[in-house]
């Protein structure tokens, strides 16, 4: 599991470049694993739900993205929303919300739910599918990512609905490819204490997906990833994420840039669809909603860490967030029962 930074004071190196990217994902503390490995043979049609039942390891979880690693074969993949792409061995397919979607290939096949054809696998979490036609095979291993993001934070709300990673001859495609043969390797060998290894790589996997992801994205592009790469932006989000207890202002924040305000405030707008103190706020409610979830600081602590004068302020902009008064949320984080690893059964 990525963890969270023990202390919001520690300033990165802004200059150098703090890791925008690992500095989100700590905060919102990942978690992953795998859940299901599947044969199917053409023709085949198979639905995979918005929402599992309790007999599958998806039941409990929170904010859930789903892998498709495809290991042999090719196949459609088709979305709720009619989007379609090809998937073939090699590829990796990232979606970000667990929706309902379906897979594919050959004539005459009907469409069978998951939920009808999911089998207990080799190892306590793991289940199986072997369906089809008896045709060609297409093989693929599926896992997933957790997260404790809130529905405001801009990790998972930027992405794409479908995500295709295809391999490549860079360096990136040969660092995933080693992920995903390693994982593949696991899922196949399923070999006491695989579970844990399995997590560590589904989290490096998504990581490494997202990293591309920004790193291909045009020049045009908007939301938070494209963020990453513009220079204006890139600078005052590692402000932002360095030193959130700072009690910033668009001045301040333009100043340590090296812009003007209008210059900060226009590529604010342009490519996050949000002012600079809106980022602001946001970054700091995330912080602090973990923070509550998981330590033991008073409210008027957290709320002098993450820079605001009064617990009443931080309550108002919380709420404002979020939709919840500060108390409540940790109450209900508190008293919300842990969500069971899906390599656990019960």
């Amino acid at each position: 599991m990525i963890e969270t930074p023990p202390s919001f004071a520690a300033t990165p190196d802004i200059d150098r470049g703090g890791d925008l990217l690992a500095d989100m994902l700590r905060s919102i503390r990942l978690s992953g694993s795998v859940f299901l490995n599947a044969s199917l043979t053409e023709p085949f049609g198979l639905i995979s739900p918005k929402h599992f039942d309790e007999r599958t390891p998806m039941a409990h979880l929170r904010h859930v993205s789903i892998f498709h690693l495809i290991a042999a074969g090719e196949c459609t993949v088709e979305l709720a929303s009619g989007e379609r792409g090809t998937i073939a061995a090699g590829d990796v397919l990232l979606m970000p919300f667990a929706d309902t979607h379906r897979f594919y290939s050959g004539d005459g096949a009907e469409l069978c739910s998951a939920m009808e054809l999911v089998r207990a696998g080799p190892l306590s979490g793991m289940w199986t599918i072997e369906h089809g036609g008896g045709g060609r095979e297409t093989r693929m291993v599926c896992g997933f990512i957790e997260s404790s993001e809130l529905l405001h934070s801009p990790v998972f709300r930027t992405l794409p609905p479908m995500l295709i990673d295809r391999a490549g001859d860079d360096k990136v495609s040969a660092i995933l490819a080693t992920t995903v043969r390693e994982i593949l390797s696991l899922t196949e060998d399923a070999t006491p204490g695989s579970e844990i290894m399995l997590g560590r790589l589904m989290e490096l996997l998504f990581v490494e997906v997202l990293r591309r992801y920004a790193a291909g994205l045009p020049p045009s592009a908007h939301g938070w990833f494209a963020a990453l790469n513009d220079p204006v932006l890139g600078r005052a989000m590692r402000h932002v994420h360095g030193n959130p207890g700072h009690r910033w202002t668009v001045d301040d924040l333009a100043r340590e840039c090296g812009t003007s305000r209008t210059v900060l405030a226009e590529r604010f707008n342009e490519v996050l669809g949000q002012a600079p103190i809106e980022y602001v706020t946001s970054w700091r409610m995330q912080l602090a909603a973990e923070r509550m979830r998981t330590g033991a600081d008073s409210l008027a602590v957290i709320a002098s860490d993450v820079g605001y004068d009064s617990e009443a302020a931080f309550n108002r902009a919380f709420k404002r967030v979020t939709g919840i008064a500060p108390g409540r949320w940790r109450d209900g984080a508190k008293s919300a029962k842990p969500y069971p690893s899906p390599m656990r059964r019960g």
